[in-house]
């Protein structure tokens, strides 16, 4: 069966072609070598092989539209025997009237058992091939249709699991444009800027897929931009990156639900000073990306779904098909989130 897999259909029609040849030649030079002339030998290679030839079309043509099931292949038989004797009798009757030999006629009359059953074996292998022929492409194209609609599905729940982060992110920041309004309009102008700049890239990172860092890095910091205005002195970022991660990959708009999540839970119960560092370096081919941001494990109570770093861990098993890509320590009033992007050679 791979061996066929790996046969194109044209050249498979062109190596039956090439065996009904074959066939023709041998039916011709076996009746020759019982002594009758070469133009009767022809004849009969060629009507013989004719006739054989529309059998195994029929069978294959059949088989094409009807693959038997398990209990079904006495009924494949059967058809194997039928067409055996459709193409015997053609012989019988055709060749005759062809060449005009009493001789001959004796002579076909008496091969007409071995006839038949080079027939049945030459359209019982012919049933077989098709068998394995249609089977592997109706496989393949099974394959096929399951991997598309499994890339389908995938796509769309990575598009679902994007689109609800956004929603979280705009609310956020159109109250704080709401609150900055009274009191501080320059502030609030700056960042509808700001929160217009951030959505303009978003709407172009939509069909893409995989972004280096530093173009993920340029859109965090628009994001940042906005959250600087929300919270003001309160929030300071530390970011350090490997000289060789500039051009690293990863899947974009990975980063601001983590860096969010930093944020929520750094920011939302003190009214200190907090600093969210965010360092890469390049290991092992992967880039390896850290968050961290200080919380106080007595204050610090989940809230919402927590949907943030749940989404970020399902894209990436979607896109990697691995569940340790993702992890997260709470150490010394400091939480770290890590996450690993395999990077292609």
């Amino acid at each position: 069966m791979p061996l066929l897999s790996s046969i194109s259909t044209s050249k498979l029609s062109g190596l039956f072609i090439a065996c009904g040849v074959v066939w023709a030649a041998l039916i011709t030079y076996l009746v020759h070598s019982f002594g009758f002339f070469w133009l009767t030998a022809i004849i009969d290679g060629l009507v013989s092989s004719i006739l054989l030839a529309a059998a195994c079309w029929l069978i294959n043509n059949n088989l094409r539209y009807y693959q038997p099931g398990k209990g079904s292949y006495i009924n494949l038989l059967i058809w194997c025997l039928a067409l055996a004797g459709i193409s015997t009798a053609g012989c019988r009757w055709i060749l005759p009237y062809v060449v005009n030999d009493k001789i001959y006629t004796n002579f076909l009359a008496q091969s007409l058992v071995i006839r038949f059953l080079g027939d049945f074996m030459a359209i019982g292998w012919m049933a077989m091939i098709s068998i394995l022929w249609y089977s592997q492409l109706d496989h393949k194209e099974t394959e096929k249709r399951r991997a598309e609609a499994e890339k389908l599905a995938r796509d769309a729940e990575l598009y679902n699991l994007r689109q609800q982060l956004q929603p979280h992110f705009l609310f956020n920041s159109l109250n704080s444009i709401n609150a900055l309004i009274g009191f501080k309009p320059e502030k609030a102008r700056e960042m509808i800027h700001q929160l217009s700049d951030f959505l303009r890239g978003t709407l172009k990172k939509d069909d893409q897929l995989l972004v280096p860092l530093k173009d993920e890095l340029q859109h965090l910091n628009l994001y940042l931009d906005i959250e600087k205005v929300r919270f003001g002195h309160r929030l300071e970022t530390e970011i350090s990156c490997d000289k060789h991660c500039d051009e690293a990959i990863l899947p974009t708009m990975l980063l601001q639900p983590i860096v969010e999540n930093a944020i929520k839970f750094g920011l939302y119960d003190t009214t200190e000073n907090v600093t969210i560092s965010i360092r890469a370096e390049i290991e092992n081919g992967q880039l390896i990306i850290m968050v961290q941001n200080p919380y106080d494990p007595q204050t610090s109570r989940p809230k919402g779904t927590g949907f943030g770093l749940r989404g970020v861990q399902r894209r990436l098993y979607l896109l990697f098909a691995r569940n340790d890509l993702m992890e997260t320590h709470a150490n010394d009033n400091i939480f770290t989130t890590i996450i690993k992007i395999p990077q292609v050679a």
